[in-house]
């Protein structure tokens, strides 16, 4: 057994020892350095319409499978800004999530346009706080993929384009003599249920001016024209400016007037079985 003494002095040693091995380690942290931080983890807003696919506020569009669970972003991998299945013309596609995607693309929507825009239903009046939620709600539902109100004008359901100002309002935007005079030369005729303007003119030896055709799509002037007896309302179809006759079924509004929402598609060959065409022709 060791002495007392021999027992005490390696008591020293290993103290002497653990001291040396302490003084070799960095001293501890006293406090966190304020101007570093974590960075804020990435968290993407994306579509909840569709059962298989999804957009996210990116312009991707993945399966719902292939959603990041952390990130809830899609993988960037395919094509940003997708217009899979649209229709570049009309603005419009058959897929709501290609729309959102579609509709992203800063080439096509303008930002500073859209935060302008009102969001169209009144108990939520108030403008859009950026692109992506515009482009949801705009694909969602939008007056310019129907006609007549119920009915789609095409397979592409769904459309982003934004609203233009139409010169279909029920406010007067000419004065009559004003009015007149841009119509000055032109026969305004009315035709038979399910005709053209082209047929209408052409049935009596004149041409239709398309030209002339937004003058027509006012309010103003379909009342002049006709009766309107069930009001006038925007809507969009080839066959308008035009008014709905009274034999139509009931869901297509019958006796009312119908006006074109964006003068650029007005055209004289439109046509519908239920409407009567006014008509410029010369």
């Amino acid at each position: 057994m060791a002495s007392p003494r021999l027992l005490y002095i390696r008591r020293i040693l290993y103290a002497a020892a653990a001291a040396a091995f302490c003084a070799c380690l960095p001293a501890p942290v006293s406090a966190i350095r304020k101007d570093i931080g974590l960075a804020e983890p990435i968290l993407c807003r994306r579509t909840v319409q569709g059962r298989h696919l999804i957009s996210d506020d990116n312009g991707y569009v993945c399966s719902a499978l292939s959603v990041d669970p952390s990130s809830r972003c899609c993988p960037r991998t395919g094509a940003r800004f997708s217009c899979q299945g649209c229709n570049h013309d009309l603005q419009c596609c058959n897929s709501y999530e290609y729309c959102v995607s579609c509709c992203l693309d800063p080439s096509r929507t303008n930002e500073g346009d859209v935060q302008k825009l009102k969001v169209a239903k009144p108990v939520t009046a108030g403008t859009y706080t950026d692109i992506f939620d515009f482009c949801m709600g705009r694909c969602r539902h939008s007056s310019a993929s129907v006609v007549h109100e119920n009915a789609y004008v095409s397979d592409f359901h769904h459309c982003f384009m934004m609203q233009q100002n139409s010169s279909g309002s029920t406010e007067s935007n000419c004065g009559s003599r004003d009015c007149g005079s841009r119509l000055a030369g032109i026969n305004i005729l009315l035709g038979r249920q399910g005709e053209s303007c082209n047929s209408v003119c052409g049935a009596k030896g004149q041409s239709c001016v398309p030209s002339k055709l937004s003058e027509l799509n006012k309010c103003e002037i379909l009342q002049k024209y006709m009766r309107c007896k069930s009001g006038c309302f925007p809507s969009l179809g080839p066959d308008q400016p035009a008014e709905v006759v009274d034999e139509a079924p009931r869901n297509l509004n019958p006796g009312a007037c119908l006006y074109m929402q964006m003068d650029e598609r007005l055209t004289c060959d439109g046509s519908h079985q239920h409407t009567r065409r006014l008509c410029p022709c010369a």
